[in-house]
């Protein structure tokens, strides 16, 4: 391991056909602001000076088909929350899909997400 690290993560980036639709789904959930926006290109973080989540036009995205593996989820994000069933509830309505699995959603590109339980060692969401 060395002493110092090599880099800080600026931005996740995902692919999708539509940044906007995609991060203001993102931005709904999380509670994040979108802090940049051009036709293509979409971030959705905490302040202009944060990293966050960004989402990036690919007009030619085939969805994941998770759990079957003929098109792998190629990422996920885990989305911390205080009540599973209430978050869940929460992002149907703002555009999510039930996936197989428990607590197991897709965002409206097709892109896998898991709400899972707040850690105890974490402080409470809401």
């Amino acid at each position: 391991m060395p002493a110092m690290p090599v880099g800080r993560l600026h931005h996740l980036i995902v692919d999708c056909p539509d940044p906007m639709a995609e991060a203001r789904f993102w931005s709904a959930v999380l509670g994040d602001p979108i802090t940049y926006a051009d036709e293509d290109f979409v971030v959705v973080s905490a302040s202009t000076a944060a990293s966050g989540l960004a989402f990036q036009r690919a007009t030619d995205l085939t969805r994941p088909t998770w759990p079957e593996p003929t098109v792998p989820q190629q990422m996920h994000l885990d989305v911390m929350v205080d009540d599973q069933d209430a978050a869940g509830e929460t992002v149907l309505a703002l555009g999510a899909r039930r996936l197989a699995g428990d607590h197991v959603y897709a965002d409206p590109a097709g892109h896998p997400f898991c709400l899972i339980r707040r850690p105890t060692w974490a402080p409470p969401v809401n």
